[in-house]
């Protein structure tokens, strides 16, 4: 029998915890710290307001501003992690949840309680019900950046949400699986509960409706609503038909459809930018828990186990998708002790019928009668599933590569030891290009970007799993890439004089294999942006020596950029990033520091370096 991925007192003690803070809308925060307990549980009241859920039209989102995820000791650093490292594009989240939070740590004493948890080495839990669970997301992604570090804790956090709307979009998803965290976040959602999908539709389809809805799901209304059916029927309606929208399109992309007027059609409609994020366990309401990680099939389900069977249930569902809202507590309470669990690990391999379901999967396939699941939403999940795969196909394809890498680097790296033999560095050998070898060494470089282009494109599209970015192999081996290659293009693009044409080789030139390279090193190393840049050192040296050319007389013009530069590469040197090499009698950036005014070069933090 399968389990839950944490356990049952856990479960039952936040949801309680949750349920009740509803009773106390003038906390922000409430903590359990029971000094018998080895848990420690912050909830959070819900919201009842338009204007807290949605700040703005469509769907009141807004790019994520790291900064504000950290607590007061870390303000000298900047939070990286909820981003795209590739497209290098921060995440979205809901403005009003995102508000709330930053209303919450102005206060420090949500800071001062963890840290005493922390201190006691107790469990942390976030929890929360309705939108206090998108709450509990996103200061359990606040407590990731600041105190998930070997100096401060290893002890990861646990957020357990119940019915929680969806919070933040696909790259939120994304950062949190490529930084390991995925595994904190435990979602539970009820078959038919609506608050999970409200933030499918956009306010101008509902926003009548919404403020009605809100009223009635508040635990603590002051009036009796009228006509509660009709509402409950016209929103439920609008929500499925803006979740079937959003669910057709993303499965189209699943399945690799490539038609142009899939998109032409995407342009006119109104798609919701927010995706789930970790584990969700669906109540099926007859007694099993379906347990789903993958986050493409998660929203499939979120549509497809909501459907009706005929237009006469639609009042019926339409009432329970409001009613089911309050019943996780004694949902669980049932279910719990029971322990009927389904994991749906292997969507590629899920039956598509209940009659054709193998010995094996007849469980499975009991799970997915009880959803209400379809052939159509079926095919969906086994989609999902199928990506999934192929991304972890694409990962062995790329390690079987790495092998070539290296050979190629190792080729390179002989390339330029022999290079510094002659009194040349490899980098002017290459520019010049004279003798076979630098033909040679040319001939590699261009296989090296043919590897390294696919590595790149693939990550941009998300080919790969996101946990490939973490990988510190490839880290490091892409930074070795980047330090060894990137010279010998920047030789290249002045070489064949293309910055006459096209521009400074940093401002047009650059290829996107180096510029992800090198914000994947700096991500890795939680660096601030653009601090490892040694790689296109060569490409300042290139324009500081076209100004030196044309404008002899103007020292003062890029006094600044060189006493910047010697700063930087006396780093870099003392750091190994970039070989003495560069000081060669023979090397370009020799020949422009000798060119410099005597009175700058006799205070130059590089002037025992070269004169040795």
């Amino acid at each position: 029998m399968d389990s839950l991925p944490l356990g049952e007192e856990v479960i039952q003690k936040a949801c309680s915890i949750a349920m009740e803070a509803h009773n106390y809308p003038e906390a922000p925060c409430r903590v359990e710290n029971s000094p018998s307990s080895s848990d420690v549980f912050f909830t959070f009241p819900g919201s009842w307001s338009v204007a807290d859920w949605f700040t703005r039209l469509p769907f009141g989102e807004t790019k994520v501003d790291p900064s504000k995820l950290l607590s007061p000791k870390g303000k000298d650093k900047v939070a990286t992690s909820l981003r795209s490292i590739g497209r290098d594009e921060l995440a979205t989240v809901n403005e009003g949840f995102w508000k709330r939070l930053e209303m919450i740590l102005a206060n420090p004493s949500l800071q001062s309680e963890v840290e005493k948890a922390i201190a006691d080495k107790k469990q942390i839990v976030f929890t929360g019900h309705s939108s206090a669970g998108a709450v509990a997301i996103l200061a359990t992604v606040w407590f990731l950046e600041n105190y998930i570090k070997p100096e401060i804790t290893r002890m990861s956090p646990l957020c357990v949400t119940f019915g929680s709307p969806l919070v933040a979009d696909f790259i939120f998803n994304h950062a949190l699986r490529r930084e390991n965290w995925s595994h904190c976040f435990i979602h539970f959602v009820m078959r038919y509960d609506i608050v999970p999908r409200i933030l499918l539709a956009p306010l101008s389809s509902m926003e009548r409706e919404l403020e009605q809805i809100l009223y009635l799901l508040n635990p603590k209304p002051l009036f009796p609503s009228q006509g509660s059916t009709r509402v409950a029927s016209q929103f439920y309606q609008t929500v499925m038909r803006n979740a079937s929208a959003l669910t057709s399109h993303a499965a189209c992309q699943l399945m690799g459809n490539a038609n142009p007027i899939l998109e032409t059609v995407a342009s006119f409609i109104e798609l919701s930018p927010y995706r789930p994020c970790g584990t969700f366990v669906f109540c099926t309401g007859n007694g099993k828990l379906v347990v789903v990680r993958n986050a493409d099939a998660v929203l499939q389900l979120l549509f497809y186990s909501t459907q009706l069977c005929s237009e006469n249930e639609l009042e019926e569902v339409a009432e329970r998708s409001l009613n089911s809202h309050f019943d996780y507590q004694s949902e669980l309470r049932e279910r719990l002790k029971m322990q009927n669990v389904v994991h749906l690990d292997h969507l590629d391999g899920l039956p598509l019928s209940s009659n054709g379901a193998a010995a094996e999967n007849i469980a499975t396939s009991m799970a997915l009668n009880e959803l209400g699941l379809s052939t159509r939403a079926r095919l969906c999940l086994r989609a999902a599933g199928e990506q999934e795969k192929q991304k972890l196909s694409n990962q062995q394809r790329m390690d079987r590569k790495k092998a070539d890498i290296e050979a190629g680097l190792a080729m390179l790296e002989d390339y330029k030891s022999k290079c510094a033999v002659c009194q040349v560095g490899y980098y002017d050998a290459f520019r010049s290009s004279k003798d076979e070898d630098d033909f040679k060494a040319n001939v590699k470089r261009l296989e090296l970007t043919g590897i390294w282009d696919e590595i790149v494109e693939m990550l941009n599209r998300y080919e790969l799993p996101e946990g490939f970015e973490s990988r510190k192999e490839w880290v490091e081996l892409s930074t070795r890439y980047r330090r060894i290659v990137e010279p010998l293009d920047v030789a290249n693009y002045y070489r064949h004089a293309k910055n006459e044409d096209t521009g400074p080789y940093m401002d047009k030139g650059r290829p996107r294999r180096y510029k992800y390279t090198q914000r994947w090193r700096e991500h890795a190393l939680r660096m601030p942006v653009g601090s490892s840049a040694e790689s296109s050192f060569w490409a300042e040296v290139e324009e500081l020596q076209l100004h030196r050319r044309t404008r002899p007389g103007a020292f003062e013009e890029i006094r600044e950029t060189i006493l910047n530069l010697e700063r930087k590469l006396k780093e870099w040197i003392d750091g190994e990033h970039i070989s003495r090499d560069v000081f060669l009698e023979g090397s370009s950036f020799t020949k422009l520091w000798k060119s410099l005014p005597q009175q700058h070069k006799s205070v130059s933090c590089l002037q025992g370096q070269i004169n040795s």
